[in-house]
């Protein structure tokens, strides 16, 4: 009889301006971070992978931006689901998406870990335009997965603790050049490309470098711009900076990319 191995799965089910939802499962325990579509899409996007939202144990929402908690609040409602963020966030939220029952709104603190079945979760603190914003790294066994998108910065920290992941979702969002000769207006250009905006394709590939070992870790460039970005650039941008560092991007990591309206392939660990 064969050894019975336990798995987390992954799968960015969309990332983008227009919305954002990152889905996790392991035999225990099955999460979204984020909802940032029509609880009705969210469910679509489930549903291509094959998955019910009955099940799910929770929502963990990164900050407050309609393009992460649109469907939060009705996904609570609808599946009597818990929603995790941290106090600042949940101001901003709180508004926006609807009543939720007090049993399903948790408050964690940024920094500290938290356990949900079996996974633990730390939420970490990055930089970008909202009142407290987190990136997510999630531990299972002896597999680490760190979700790094909105932050216009990556400092030390947030490197020593991402360090060593086996999946990096890391944002990878626009073009410096196509950002800065296009057409929006210069108080725009100026947040994207601030320390609290968002990680350029350069910027992404300099953070990969620095800390892939090249043990075949998977890294999924997400939240691309539409109007600042082409797949193809990002890719071969993140590529030249990753093989500069001497690892064969073809050989020793998988480098894809995760859509702006369709879920990638459920990556299992």
């Amino acid at each position: 009889m064969g050894e019975f191995k336990m798995e987390i799965k992954f799968c960015s089910l969309s990332s983008g301006s227009s919305g954002n939802c990152q889905y996790i499962e392991t035999d225990n325990s099955r999460i979204l971070i984020d909802a940032g579509f029509s609880g009705k899409r969210v469910e679509e996007l489930l549903s291509s992978i094959g998955v019910c939202p009955t099940p799910l144990d929770a929502i963990f929402v990164t900050h407050e931006h309609i393009d992460h908690i649109k469907g939060v609040g009705v996904l609570s409602r609808r599946y009597d689901l818990p929603i995790y963020a941290n106090g600042n966030t949940w101001v901003g939220m709180e508004k926006k998406i609807g009543n939720i029952k007090e049993k399903n709104i948790k408050v964690f603190t940024t920094a500290e870990y938290l356990d949900i079945q079996d996974m633990t979760i730390y939420p970490i603190g990055v930089f970008h335009d909202a009142l407290e914003p987190v990136g997510y790294i999630i531990f299972y066994k002896n597999t680490k997965i760190s979700i790094i998108t909105d932050t216009g910065w990556v400092n030390n920290n947030i490197i020593n603790k991402i360090k060593g992941s086996d999946l990096y979702l890391m944002e990878s969002n626009h073009d410096e050049l196509m950002l800065k000769e296009g057409l929006y207006p210069w108080y725009l250009k100026q947040r994207i490309m601030s320390d609290k905006g968002h990680l350029s394709n350069e910027d992404a590939g300099k953070i990969l470098g620095n800390i892939l070992n090249g043990n075949n870790e998977i890294v999924l460039l997400a939240h691309l711009s539409q109007d600042n970005n082409v797949p193809e650039l990002a890719l071969d941008t993140v590529r030249s900076s990753i093989l500069n560092q001497g690892i064969d991007v073809n050989k020793d990591i998988v480098l894809e990319l995760s859509h702006r309206n369709k879920a990638t392939k459920l990556y299992s660990l």
